[in-house]
């Protein structure tokens, strides 16, 4: 055959490009044309010479192409018939002519128009060699084979295709009639050689009719299995038919039946309900009196009773959840304000992923009741879980179906208990979490507290993964220094430090003193606590950050003139504070220290714990001997050290703070922090400690009415401590004027209610001289104990 047969010849035609379609010489076919420019150009066509040259887009979603977006090798077509169809939009009829391949864009405002190179040739021209005729003979073959495994075509095609000589037109006839990607046709279409364009649609039509014959086996064994489970149901249904003309009808079949229809019914993953449906059949196949029933049982029970698809709809009121937290909780300013901030970031991103709250503060703050109120306040169920002691991980995970009595974990537990996949789940004092020989339940709640993982938390006994991202966790905790560094990562800790005296007396009369009434079935009239009274169960009864202890003692009150009431007959009960002892004994603690006189080597402290601020009494004593540090109260190692930098800071500076400059060879000294029982660590206590020896050995008495707070260093100078509002609240509880605090610990002045920095004087030091010039007074007199 002639290596070039075509002859070109240039013609300036309209374009339209066309949409996951291709078109073939010889081809006759139909398509409808929409677009504005498609219109214009086969308007264009029309008053010209009926030609188009038809080119397709390499994407099929592009709806305003550029010469960019569609192939430049395409077929002239000429139309045969145009009919307008309702919505302005045409159905035309053409037939492909010749190749032809793009060379100049020349319009393309209202519609495309380019000059084109126009390939066509005469038949009679064709010589058709050996390799050519071989090639035809294998492309028919793989038509037929196509065909016959296609059956989506007329066998009667393959008449037609046989009767065709010229190698170009069979390859395009039979390219038009397969169902191909638009690159395969494409690549035919711009193949000009005739035995190269049979030999690529030989190539894809092997692959086509390779993957006809896998479709083949596909097809096949889906029939086999739907035949295979059309005689089990027949079978089933013969045998339970059979069974119950016996009056041995299967329990089990009810039973089944209704897991089936649960399970198709809920909206669960696609995994789970694989996995549940599986389960079905193995109960099925099962004696009713077997052990493995039992546990099959119990495992599709939770599966179809566990709220895949149920979930409350937040309803986010600001007003609201701000009525509901004063509602319930008096003070707590600044943590109000952040929950109501997070609740309304949820508001905005309702997708919005973590953070995990985490309420830090001492006990009977109202952790727990806060927690409550965000729940109530976003319209959600509200579950709680008590870490205190935890140290087994199947407790969270729960234990494998391997083992006796297996169940869920406590987190899937109470998921199910919630009846929705978005409550507010509580994790409380997740600071008493234990580890024990069972794993390290801390490592366990790292998944479940962490936003980007819990979304498919696995629970050991299901072994089907649970969405646990649209749970809203918070977490409590007394202090953060025994939670685990990457668990306390996962959590945003908001601290509540405690509450003032004034605090106090509001949320007894209005929120504590109402509550145990009702409690104790006693009305508003019938029991009276004066002011003072109540201020004298604050004060000398209860010495907390919290008013857990205050609840007790109202309540102890409660239930005493219940008591009296009933006795007596007394219509009302009045408490005030001359009778206040009747009710709760006598006094437990003692804040005033006006009557105290100021003491040579004694100094108040303030410390930090778990339970709140507290103060500490330090005392020095100096006397002859040899040197030594004496040092007792159970004081940690942190203490020790700051007390020896205190003394070294002492023999550095003896000459400027008028203390023998051998005392640390002539005197001994002891210091001493009462309360010796409880363990005390920390360096709150380093200024305190130095000061009390300086006053010790200076025979200056230390001011009574100062508390102080801080780290020294070798050189003196006063280090930062945290805990401040908390020490503040402490040393307010005991009546001090004066608190002094590191320099650098200013700016925690701002979270110290505003009430109390007016009452007392905060003074801001540096170093040791600055210390002393508040705390030693001048006058020099010997020790006395009082």
């Amino acid at each position: 055959m002639y290596k070039n047969p075509y002859v070109v010849q240039n013609k300036t035609i309209p374009l339209i490009p066309l949409r996951g379609m291709s078109v073939f010489p010889h081809m006759v076919i139909h398509f409808d044309v929409g677009r504005e420019k498609s219109v214009n150009a086969l308007e264009k066509a029309m008053i010209d010479d009926s030609l188009i040259l038809l080119c397709t887009q390499k994407d099929a979603k592009v709806e305003d192409p550029s010469l960019e977006d569609f192939y430049h090798i395409g077929t002239i077509a000429k139309i045969k018939q145009m009919l307008k169809l309702p919505g302005g939009s045409i159905r035309v009829l053409v037939e492909g002519i010749n190749r032809g391949r793009v060379v100049e864009l020349i319009k393309e405002e209202d519609y495309f128009e380019v000059i084109v190179e126009e390939f066509t040739y005469d038949p009679e021209d064709i010589v058709v060699d050996k390799e050519t005729e071989a090639a035809m003979r294998l492309v028919i073959n793989d038509f037929e084979e196509y065909l016959t495994l296609s059956r989506r075509i007329s066998p009667d095609i393959l008449l037609t295709v046989t009767d065709i000589d010229d190698p170009g037109r069979l390859a395009d006839v039979i390219a038009s009639y397969i169902n191909l990607k638009i690159e395969n046709h494409q690549k035919i279409l711009e193949t000009f050689n005739f035995y190269e364009r049979l030999e690529e649609l030989h190539k894809i039509l092997q692959e086509e009719i390779e993957l006809l014959r896998i479709e083949e086996k596909i097809n096949q064994r889906v029939k086999k299995q739907i035949t295979k489970v059309q005689k089990e149901y027949y079978l089933k249904e013969q045998l339970r038919a059979i069974q119950k003309e016996l009056g041995e009808e299967n329990e089990l079949d009810d039973e089944i039946e209704e897991y089936k229809t649960k399970i198709l019914k809920m909206k669960m993953p696609k995994e789970v309900k694989e996995k549940a449906l599986k389960e079905v059949e193995r109960l099925d196949k099962m004696s009713p009196h077997s052990a493995e029933t039992a546990v099959i049982r119990t495992y599709l029970d939770w599966i179809v009773e566990l709220p895949w698809d149920k979930e409350t709809k937040d309803k986010v009121d600001i007003k609201k959840a701000r009525d509901i937290l004063n509602r319930d909780h008096y003070g707590l300013t600044d943590v109000k304000e952040r929950i109501l901030e997070f609740i309304a970031i949820r508001k905005l991103a309702t997708s919005m992923k973590g953070p995990i709250l985490c309420l830090v503060g001492p006990p009977g703050v109202g952790k727990t009741s806060i927690a409550k109120s965000i729940a109530e306040s976003l319209n959600r169920e509200f579950v709680r879980m008590s870490l205190g002691g935890v140290r087994d991980e199947a407790e969270m995970r729960g234990h494998r179906r391997t083992y006796v009595g297996a169940m869920p974990g406590r987190i899937i537990s109470l998921i199910r208990k919630a009846g929705t996949k978005n409550p507010v789940f509580l994790f409380d004092e997740i600071d008493k979490l234990s580890t024990g020989f069972r794993g390290d339940p801390a490592s366990a709640l790292l998944e479940i507290l962490d936003p980007e993982q819990n979304n498919t938390f696995t629970d050991h006994f299901l072994e089907l993964p649970f969405d646990l991202s649209k749970v809203l966790f918070i977490t409590t905790a007394n202090t953060v220094n025994s939670i685990p560094a990457p668990l306390l990562d996962r959590m945003e800790v908001i601290r509540i430090s405690g509450y003032t005296e004034e605090e106090k007396l509001k949320i007894a009369t209005n929120h504590l003193l109402p509550k145990q009434l009702k409690e104790h079935g006693l009305k508003k009239e019938n029991l009276t606590i004066s002011e003072r009274a109540m201020r004298s169960i604050i004060n000398n009864y209860t010495r907390e950050a919290g008013v857990r202890n205050l609840e007790r003692n109202i309540a102890n009150i409660c239930r005493k003139a219940a008591k009296k009431i009933v006795e007596t007959n007394a219509e009302k009960v009045r408490v005030n504070k001359g009778n206040l002892h009747k009710y709760l004994g006598i006094e437990k603690y003692r804040y005033d220290l006006g009557e105290r006189e100021n003491q040579v080597g004694v100094a108040t402290g303030l410390a930090w714990t778990a339970f709140g601020g507290d103060t500490l009494s330090i005392e020095v004593n100096s006397m002859k001997g040899t040197g030594k540090l004496q040092l007792t109260g159970q004081l940690g190692e942190v203490m020790k050290e700051s007390a020896m930098a205190g003394i070294s800071y002492i023999r550095a500076n003896s000459d400027k703070l008028g203390v023998d400059s051998n005392f640390y060879k002539e005197m001994d000294i002891h210091v001493h922090v009462p309360e010796g029982a409880i363990p005390k660590d920390g360096p709150s206590a380093g200024i305190t400690m130095a000061t009390a020896a300086i006053s010790a050995l200076t025979n200056k008495p230390v001011n009574n009415n100062i508390a102080m707070t801080g780290e020294i260093t070798l050189r003196g100078r006063v280090l930062p401590v945290g805990g401040i509002k908390e020490k503040a609240l402490a040393a307010n509880r005991i009546g001090i004027k004066k608190v002094l605090i590191p320099f650098e610990n200013s700016k925690d002045l701002e979270e110290i209610p505003e009430k109390i920095r007016r009452k007392m004087d905060f003074v801001a030091v540096k170093n040791m001289e600055q210390v002393l010039e508040h705390a030693l007074l001048e006058e020099d007199r010997k020790y006395e104990d009082n």
